[in-house]
């Protein structure tokens, strides 16, 4: 097949960087325009961006002129990592302009009728974007915590309930982008506070994801989550340990059964990006570890393990994901392929 020409919006940026190295050889998606702010702007790539990928910067990429998000853009598929301080009115901008635009910013993420999307939970939610004001359209991902949350409850809400969930997170230092924090402030250390909204965004946005689309209109799920969020000192990878009340008495057994069952329309199409096993179940009392654990499947699975009963919630587990490829750029490009298998873009 013709690859289908895509650009890159905060192409320079850290997850625009993982854009790049996700899509650099991708069988749907060419990568065809870098687009950044106006002092990148006519530039060529490798001599501006500060690349700090484990890979080198693709050849074809690094020789490539930057544009500016002031620009008129040939590709119709945008991949959008521009922060938050300036997404909103850009990606709308390239909305009206007849642009698809797949989003890893937080701006439109609970608008009402722009889905908020994992692909193994509510693909259908993706129908909704025939509603949207635009000529084009705007879909996003979740926040990267929030993606590996959800992705472990998904099951649980749809086969047994949900009633509450209080989650903890230790954040990852790569999270933060680049500079990010400084080092004064992580070595050694704990943040109890991560800013952006971050704990509003894990109770809320979950609630989305697991909603039911009824009418052309989301229907968020009833239960409530507590969310506390911290940055500590490891590079890759968000852990999280949460409590989990149920609607009805179920075993850990039955729990770990359920999340290594657990399958959704990704791995049915079998999509480039799509984990075989979207959440890896571990059995070991000391895993998973971001050090040993975060590049299960290429940093796209969702890994659980310490699935035992809670003395005040019902069932507690430790939840890991890789915070910026399934929980940043690789979850937008999965939300691309699933768009293109669905028929869902104007290619």
């Amino acid at each position: 097949m013709e690859k289908i020409p895509v650009a890159i919006l905060g192409a320079t940026g850290t997850v625009g960087q993982k854009f790049v190295t996700l899509l650099k050889d991708h069988p749907y998606f060419r990568i065809h325009e870098l687009v950044a702010s106006p002092r990148s702007a006519g530039n060529r790539y490798a001599n501006i961006c500060r690349w700090k990928q484990n890979i080198l910067i693709p050849e074809n990429v690094g020789n490539m002129t930057v544009k500016t998000t002031e620009d008129d853009l040939e590709s119709i598929i945008l991949f959008s990592g521009l922060d938050s301080s300036v997404a909103g009115p850009i990606e709308e901008r390239y909305a009206h302009a007849g642009h698809f635009i797949i989003s890893n910013s937080k701006n439109h993420r609970m608008d009402p009728d722009v889905p908020l999307v994992i692909p193994e939970i509510n693909h259908t939610h993706l129908d909704i974007i025939k509603k949207q004001k635009y000529k084009g359209a705007i879909v996003t991902n979740s926040n990267c915590s929030t993606m590996f949350l959800t992705m472990a409850l998904a099951p649980i809400h749809k086969h047994i309930g949900i009633e509450a969930v209080h989650v903890t997170t230790m954040q990852a230092i790569s999270g933060a982008g680049y500079p990010g924090v400084p080092s004064l402030d992580i070595l050694g250390n704990i943040i109890p506070y991560i800013g952006g909204a971050e704990e509003e965004k894990m109770e809320e946005e979950p609630l989305k994801i697991l909603g039911s689309l009824e009418s052309g209109r989301i229907i968020s799920a009833d239960f409530k989550i507590s969310a506390q969020c911290n940055r500590v000192p490891v590079y890759d990878g968000h852990t999280e340990t949460a409590s989990i009340k149920l609607k009805s008495k179920t075993s850990p057994e039955d729990i770990k059964q359920l999340l290594r069952d657990f399958k959704g329309l990704p791995q049915e199409l079998k999509l480039p990006s799509a984990p075989e096993n979207p959440i890896v179940v571990f059995s070991e009392k000391d895993r998973p570890q971001p050090a040993r654990d975060v590049w299960i499947n290429n940093g796209m699975s969702t890994c659980v393990g310490r699935i035992r009963e809670c003395p005040i919630f019902d069932i507690r587990m430790v939840i890991l994901g890789h915070n910026t490829v399934r929980g940043a750029a690789g979850a937008a490009v999965l939300n691309a392929e699933t768009m293109y298998k669905k028929g869902l873009l104007p290619v």
